[in-house]
């Protein structure tokens, strides 16, 4: 079928207002916003190519624009994920994660970057242990040191006149009962003889004498402690999470705690600030309730300020009798309360400042007279992408800004050698970060410039709009995606098939109806058939992007709609969590899709997405093979479930539990996905669809027993067999099935590393066209919960345009017939199965080739690497998504699927694994 382009910019659409409640205890967040705000939702972003520069500012991967306020300072060597400022104002220390860089230190007077410290090549100093703390580095009261936090201690760094750092020594904190200590917040007692720590990993706050680093005294505090501030004596500990659990209290566990939790949303229901008495050695810890997750804090006078980071609110505590006095909230858009994310605190003149991490924002407050007064909202000012914290100094204001410009560092340059063209690419891993700078404008500039721009670069709608939702009693015919929520769809039931780890390039850059790449299509039509043929019938969508970096992140935002702060903060060691499914800290407080749609009245069933291993049997992927083949030809469907291959699946999530199948399997590279297919198919034979359907799909991961491309070209032919099913049964003029892959880091794109192949399947699909207008998988979320009533899940969610361009009124009840693998399923396995090897037949099937003979030693050592990434279930280690360095990761993979004839691109040869750049590094974010 032919495609022609589909180059449609929706226009903008204003919404209905909607009251709502604010809770705050006195002096809550004004609503009201000035004229002049563009009433356009993420409609307005056309068809802007992520990367690229507008009027309006830089288009990112998060359905958002950037234009900061002031001066940008980026860097390109990774993420921050913690900062903080000397004292004498001169230096910004900061923390960083993603390029082996896990230090860097910025002049603020020349407002230059002048050290980076870490693993990687080319850094000022080598750092002996470069895994980084969930909040930023400490200066000592005089400037002379400075405390980086570690997995396992602290490390201590003299500084240097210059404020570059001397080699630093390490102060090591032991485990507990298996736990690391995973050092977050820290502070100096008063009169600066003793640092305080909190071990983050064990619940519990450290006093150490700096200049030995001996621990003089621990003390029991709250759940996952993230900052120590001091008021005179007392030492305040915000515990992100909450309180210990009470006996008989629902809970889910987060680093070996348990942790009270909400069991249908899944979510912490506590959040609590420590106090320690350090002057009364006799007094008990004492304890004061505020929001989820709280996290910075800020002390002004007689006033305590607490981050709510979950709850998007600021808790005001009176430090002389610690009580909470104010709750301000946080939540600058009407539309939604959810997913603000407060995250840093600061006063300067009068003014209380607060950095909304999802917003990319500082939000402005008037003071009262005195700090404990009620406060006045004054507006927004716009930031950076993620906003960290906020620092004034000497009448600037200075922002840290986690991901910079987002993914755009240095590029790949990508040689394919002679008659190629020479092309640079983007990856995921390119992260940035930067500061920005300006004066504070006047509370009358706040208002009325730049509130509204930050309106319009999150695609926020004006005060008077708000979420369509259905009007009671009205007379609306079904389309496939209603204009409000609640009205009547065309579709009953949604399939969401989550593959792993793939760029547009790679799968869709050999295909001319898009914009693509060929020199990138690692994974073209050889391989990806089916997917090629899925694009061709029922669209092709080349401007939609996976919002996260890696699969921690990405799992995230396909099942939230947003990857919580706790997440983002804790990418600099991944040792609490990597993947959150089974840390309830990693949770937002509005639960995730599946609960938002069974709260609409829908049903749900989950084939493996969102899920560990936990309940994998002893099976290798021969018997998996060999058993789907059976079935497939034809034999009993009860082989799938033999005592070797019968997995018992499950989260900890009781609503997540209660609606997976616990035969489907998670991510295992032992499994291959034509299995994970059957067992669905099984399923859906017998008992028909629920209303929303997920299903795990890992092949694309690669990293099996077979070859990378032979992984590949699995995972294609699962979802042709899964789309040919539905396409032939009687639920098929009502089902719409979208194809999302968790994010794309594994490749280079030549637009930007974030976009990625998806699909939308369905008779009301847009038939034969390229859709170019600019989605991601926060716009997927939403027109998912717009097709089944569902309440967006957070202001990301609820600010996103559905994928109106991505369906048509008039159904085409076509069905999908699935194509036959080209690539042998079976390439390059070593142990045959004993159902015998795959080989494809037909004029389009690629003959198997063998690795050159000089290369055949380089083969054997990356197999070797390969057994060690954890890409399978080996005894008591499960598979784990994204262990491995990337690095060494996509260089396996590109070779693989090269046959180790072409080197990496940008590289001059083919590398064994010790040979890699930055292969002796510890995996970027346990990638």
């Amino acid at each position: 079928m032919n495609i022609t382009r589909n180059r449609v910019v929706k226009r903008s659409r204003r919404l209905p207002s909607r009251r709502r409640t604010v809770a705050a205890l006195a002096g809550g967040l004004a609503l009201a916003v000035t004229g002049g705000v563009a009433y356009g939702t993420t409609a307005g972003f056309g068809e802007n190519l992520v990367g690229q520069e507008y009027a309006d500012g830089l288009q990112i991967s998060s359905n958002q624009i950037l234009k900061p306020l002031g001066d940008r300072l980026m860097t390109e060597y990774g993420k921050f994920m913690g900062s903080t400022v000397s004292p004498d104002g001169r230096f910004l220390a900061a923390t960083a994660n993603d390029r082996s860089v896990s230090l860097q230190i910025f002049d603020l007077q020349t407002y230059k970057l002048i050290w980076r410290g870490g693993t990687a090549s080319g850094v000022d100093a080598k750092l002996p242990d470069n895994t980084v703390g969930q909040e930023g580095p400490r200066y000592s009261p005089d400037g002379a040191f400075l405390f980086m936090p570690n997995a396992k201690g602290i490390t201590r760094f003299p500084v240097n006149a210059d404020g570059k750092p001397g080699t630093g020594s390490k102060i090591a904190l032991p485990d507990v009962d298996g736990r690391q200590a995973l050092t977050a917040g820290m502070a100096f007692s008063p009169d600066g003889s003793t640092l305080y720590a909190a071990a983050n990993g064990q619940n519990s706050v450290v006093a150490i004498n700096p200049a030995d680093g001996t621990v003089k005294r621990t003390w029991p505090v709250g759940i996952a402690p993230r900052q120590l501030r001091f008021v005179g004596t007392k030492l305040y500990v915000s515990d992100e999470g909450g309180r210990t659990a009470h006996a008989g209290e629902d809970t889910i566990g987060s680093y070996g705690t348990e942790v009270p939790a909400d069991p249908h949303k899944g979510t912490s229901t506590t959040g609590v600030l420590s106090v320690i008495d350090t002057a009364d050695a006799g007094a008990p810890v004492g304890q004061i309730e505020v929001g989820l997750h709280p996290t910075a804090m800020h002390v002004q006078g007689k006033a305590l300020y607490v981050a709510n980071t979950n709850d998007d609110t600021i808790s005001v505590v009176d430090v002389a009798t610690d009580k909470v006095v104010q709750t301000i909230s946080a939540q600058p858009w009407q539309s939604s309360k959810v997913g603000y994310e407060p995250t840093g605190i600061a006063v300067q003149e009068g003014r209380l400042l607060v950095s909304l991490g999802r917003a990319n924002a500082i939000a402005v407050y008037k003071l009262g007279a005195s700090a404990l007064d009620p406060v006045s909202y004054v507006g927004l000012v716009p930031t950076d992408y993620y906003p960290e914290d906020v620092f004034p100094v000497g009448g600037k204001v200075y922002v840290a800004n986690r991901r910079g410009i987002d993914a755009r560092g240095p590029e790949i340059t990508f040689n394919k050698g002679p008659e190629v063209p020479v092309v640079k690419g983007h990856g995921t891993h390119g992260t940035t970060a930067s500061l920005t700078r300006f004066t504070l404008p006047s509370d009358a500039e706040i208002k009325a410039t730049y509130t509204p721009q930050v309106f319009k670069q999150n695609g926020w709608g004006g005060a008077d709009s708000d979420v369509k939702h259905a009007v009671k009693g009205s007379n609306v015919s079904p389309v496939a995606v209603p204009k409000r929520i609640g009205d009547p769809s065309t579709i009953k039931h949604v399939f969401m098939l989550v593959k792993e780890n793939r760029t547009y390039d790679q799968i869709h850059g050999d295909q001319p109806e898009g914009n693509g790449d060929p020199s990138l299509a690692q994974f073209g039509e050889d391989v990806t058939p089916n997917t090629h043929a899925l694009s061709r019938q029922f669209g092709l969508y080349d401007n939609t992007y996976d919002t996260g970096t890696n699969s921690a992140e990405g799992h995230n935002w396909i099942m939230q709609g947003d990857n919580p702060e706790y997440t983002e903060s804790s990418a600099g060691e991944y040792i609490r969590s990597y993947d959150t499914e089974e840390d309830v800290l990693g949770h937002q407080r509005s639960g995730f899709l599946w609960t938002a749609i069974k709260d609409a009245g829908h049903s749900a069933r989950n084939f493996g997405e969102f899920i560990y291993t936990t309940g994998k049997p002893s099976g290798t992927w021969q018997q998996y093979y060999c058993a789907t083949k059976s079935v497939q030809e034809g034999g009993d469907p009860a082989q799938l479930t033999s005592p070797e291959l019968k997995g018992d699946y499950g989260s900890p999530i009781p609503s997540l539990n209660d609606i997976t199948v616990p035969t489907a399997p998670p991510f295992d590279m032992q499994i291959p996905d034509l299995y994970r297919a059957e067992i669905w198919k099984q399923d859906f034979r017998t008992n028909g669809p629920s209303d929303f359907n997920m299903v795990w799909l890992s092949d694309d991961h690669t990293g099996g027993p077979v070859s990378s491309r032979s992984n590949v070209a699995s995972g294609d032919l699962a979802v042709g067999r899964i789309v040919e099913e539905i396409s032939h049964s009687k639920y098929w003029k009502d089902s719409a099935i979208f194809v999302v892959q968790d994010d794309s880091q594994n490749g280079a794109d030549h637009v930007d590393g974030h976009r990625a192949p998806i699909q939308v399947i369905s008779p009301y699909a847009a038939h034969g066209k390229t859709v170019s207008t600019y989605y991601s998988q926060i716009s997927m979320i939403r027109t998912i919960e717009q097709i089944l009533g569902a309440e967006p899940l957070n202001q990301k969610v609820a600010a996103a345009t559905p994928m109106f361009d991505a369906f048509q009124v008039k159904p085409d009840f076509t069905p999908f017939e699935a194509v036959p693998n080209r690539i042998s399923l079976t390439e390059g396995i070593k142990t045959p199965p004993e159902c015998g090897l795959d080989e494809p037949t037909g004029p389009q099937a690629v003959a198997p080739r063998s690795t050159p003979e000089a290369y055949v030693s380089y083969s054997e050592e990356w197999q070797k690497w390969a057994s060690k990434q954890r890409l399978t279930t080996r005894g008591d280690v499960s598979a784990a998504p994204d262990y491995a360095n990337p690095e060494l990761m996509n260089r396996y993979t590109w070779y693989d699927a090269h046959h180790w004839q072409l080197p990496y691109p940008g590289d001059k040869k083919i590398y064994l694994p010790d040979e890699v750049p930055g292969a002796a590094l510890p995996g970027a974010e346990v990638d």
